[in-house]
């Protein structure tokens, strides 16, 4: 991936006046970190509804479940044209739809071995491993390396107790997600509104739909497991990607990126209301630790944009 580019492309943040055409404004008025706090809740607890619905259809048949209502709606919602674009447009929106593909699929293996907190534990090194790559400003460091802190104690100080190959799940799971953002943010300028977004899941779908036929067959037409997969894939996918790809218009990749350290925590509450997860003392702590990474992040952010706009004025 080419974290420069990246961190060039994405760095302006959009007033209100030049968001894109078509951009809902209901969402719009939350801000970009507001929308990136609400699609983070949504994608937590649809993952807590999702473990729920495993022993039903098995990790992989949940996820082609997912992908492919998702895309459904999508497709249904934005109507993509497809004529217009280069080669290089559908080159980015076909990467998209793989990686969102492969960071699911790892994911709910992942989740299918090891408890959901750990398990968004480990995935979200990735995002924090592109702040740190794609940042040019030395404090993003600092903020890095405090969400990095407190993600590694809410995973207890350590992992040894975790099943590996869930473990390793997990980690592929991260680095898809890193590559996720990249590709998110470069197909939201190439596409217009949520077009790129319902391409890339049908990309997805087509993609995941033969493995989770494969493994769950017809349990996939049961009446309650598609209801379900139908709320996880609104919770998961369909609700969370397009706020997402709206505040990656407005955010820069590294800010972003640490702003995923928000993850675990909510994965943490999802898992203690809806799996009967517990908090303990120290993993209070790491949700404190990893919520003031993702303030300073976004108060360096902000800080940075006021002096530009000064700047610029001068």
């Amino acid at each position: 991936m080419t974290t420069p580019d990246t961190a060039t492309t994405a760095s302006a943040v959009a007033s209100p006046s030049t968001a894109p055409p078509g951009t809902p404004r209901r969402l719009g008025s939350l801000g970009p970190v507001g929308l990136v706090f609400a699609g983070g809740v949504s994608v937590q607890f649809g993952g807590a509804l999702a473990v729920m619905l495993m022993p039903r259809a098995g990790a992989l048949g949940v996820v082609a479940l997912r992908l492919a209502v998702a895309a459904v709606v999508l497709l249904l919602v934005c109507r993509p044209r497809l004529r217009g674009y280069s080669r290089t447009d559908w080159g980015t929106v076909v990467v998209f739809g793989l990686t969102m593909a492969g960071m699911n699929g790892l994911f709910y293996q992942a989740v299918d071995r090891i408890p959901l907190g750990p398990a968004v534990t480990l995935e979200v090194l990735g995002p924090l491993a592109l702040s740190v790559l794609a940042s040019r400003r030395a404090v993003n460091l600092v903020w890095a390396g405090l969400a990095l802190a407190g993600v590694f104690l809410l995973g207890g100080g350590g992992f040894g107790d975790l099943d590996p190959v869930g473990a390793a799940f997990a980690l592929g799971a991260g680095a898809m997600w890193a590559a996720y953002i990249v590709f998110s943010a470069r197909t939201g300028r190439r596409f217009p509104q949520a077009d790129g977004l319902a391409l890339a899941m049908a990309v997805g779908a087509a993609l995941f739909l033969p493995l989770g036929i494969a493994e769950a067959g017809t349990k996939l037409l049961d009446p309650v497991t598609i209801g379900l997969g139908a709320a996880v894939a609104v919770l998961s996918s369909v609700l969370p990607y397009t706020l997402e790809l709206l505040a990656l218009r407005r955010l820069p990749a590294s800010t972003f990126a640490v702003l995923m350290s928000l993850e675990p925590a909510i994965a943490a509450t999802a898992g203690f209301l809806l799996l009967d997860q517990a908090l303990t003392h120290t993993q209070a702590l790491a949700i404190a630790l990893v919520i003031a990474a993702s303030m300073g992040a976004v108060r360096t952010q902000v800080g940075r944009g006021k002096q530009a706009r000064v700047e610029g004025g001068s």
